[in-house]
């Protein structure tokens, strides 16, 4: 009789993708790989824990968020060394985008040890999808630094991107970012999705301040990803212009000088 057992997928480190809010998105890879590892490296276990409820699935779950990471290798790359599968999860979407995971990967992978992934949703692609932005690719920034400093210099790198930009931005500084993105690209349309894919999902598209004027004095909850609009076509020419204006009027000058 044919044996209908699954085979035991070999030792190593799998980067499993989960659902970033419907957990109906899960994968049937990614239940097959959860089911079968020895345990599972969670960034919060509790969050995990719904998933692995809502599943029936039975797996020693390892807290592994961004403050334990580094104290955990040691101690994974002594289990896969023994044989086993160890699955590497976050809260919602892929590990190490915006997210902890980067620092065991890159410990399993120096070690020479099998690391694998396992691909799931994500909130970037999810949102540029239902943005409507025509392009060729994006620019993926994740959540801006917190200094005020570093923050106004990367916005204002961001401001000239030619490619749609995706954030991600927290309930608590989401006001702060309209803001802020007013005085940097008032003119530029933004897309808003909250909540992505769950049950009071709620999707936006207006220019900072529109959107200023439809999120002021209400409680606001859940992630946010963002999608900027990228700068028109005419923008771009007519700073090319510009550019070129000035450089030929520097030329002229310089040889100017050189017949004085």
């Amino acid at each position: 009789m044919e044996n209908d057992a699954k085979e035991r997928p070999p030792a190593g480190l799998y980067v499993v993708g989960t659902p970033i809010g419907n957990l109906a998105d899960i994968t049937l890879r990614a239940l097959e790989i959860l089911r079968a590892a020895d345990c599972v490296l969670a960034e919060d276990t509790r969050i995990t824990q719904r998933l692995f409820t809502r599943y029936d699935l039975h797996v020693p779950l390892l807290s592994c968020h961004r403050f334990r990471e580094a104290a955990r290798i040691e101690e994974v790359l002594a289990r896969i060394r023994a044989g086993d599968v160890v699955a590497l999860v976050t809260d919602s979407g892929m590990p190490g985008v915006s997210d902890p995971g980067a620092r065991m990967v890159a410990a399993c992978r120096v070690a020479g040890l099998r690391v694998t992934a396992i691909p799931g949703p994500s909130a970037a692609t999810t949102a540029v999808a239902l943005a409507g932005f025509e392009c060729a690719g994006f620019y993926f920034a994740g959540f801006l630094p917190h200094p005020a400093g570093a923050r106004a210099q990367r916005l204002h790198e961001l401001a000239a991107c030619p490619d749609p930009v995706v954030l991600f931005e927290s309930p608590f500084r989401f006001l702060k970012l309209l803001q802020e993105l007013t005085a940097y690209m008032p003119e530029r349309r933004i897309f808003v999705a909250r909540e992505l894919t769950k049950h009071y999902e709620e999707l936006r598209l207006g220019t900072p301040e529109e959107l200023k004027a439809a999120y002021s004095g209400r409680a606001i909850k859940g992630e946010f990803t963002i999608v900027i609009e990228p700068r028109s076509r005419r923008a771009r020419a007519g700073e090319a212009n510009a550019a070129g204006d000035v450089a030929v009027g520097d030329h002229e000058a310089s040889a100017k000088e050189g017949r004085t």
